[in-house]
């Protein structure tokens, strides 16, 4: 592969986790910017180093996002906390989890894509807040109604 090429590659995974990161550190969750950098960074490296070492056509370089995927899904278990019947952190926890995707796919050379990808991540945790907010309002009212 093309230094150039290498370098996109990269930046690319540096800009999705950016963008996924800010959004996460705006909202002042455990996992903000710095680690949904690191975590999309870091898998674009694991898969630009499995297409180099593959690139003469021994080995197959979609093993190591099976085990890139599976390393960081434990990484995000580490976020999910326990309190009683509560569970938090799992959105952050997921969105790890896709942050070392789009990481993934930046540096798989589907630059397009992954922004595309970005773009719904972002949708999805800033547009659905208030979707989520409306059913646990709901949810608390039925609780309520129940126990009084």
């Amino acid at each position: 592969m093309a230094l150039n090429d290498f370098i996109l590659r990269l930046l690319t995974s540096f800009l999705v986790g950016f963008l996924i990161g800010l959004e996460r550190q705006l909202a002042h969750k455990s996992a903000g910017l710095r680690t949904n950098l690191l975590v999309a960074v870091g898998s674009g490296i694991f898969v630009l180093l499995s297409l180099e070492m593959t690139a003469n056509g021994a080995g197959d370089p979609t093993r190591i996002v099976g085990q890139v995927a599976t390393g960081v899904g434990f990484l995000g278990a580490g976020v999910i906390l326990h309190q009683g019947l509560s569970v938090h952190g799992l959105t952050t926890a997921a969105t790890i989890w896709c942050s070392s995707a789009l990481g993934c796919l930046a540096a798989g050379g589907y630059m397009k894509e992954s922004l595309i990808a970005t773009l719904l991540v972002l949708i999805i945790n800033l547009g659905l807040k208030p979707v989520d907010a409306y059913f646990d309002k709901k949810a608390l009212k039925k609780r309520e109604k129940e126990e009084g």
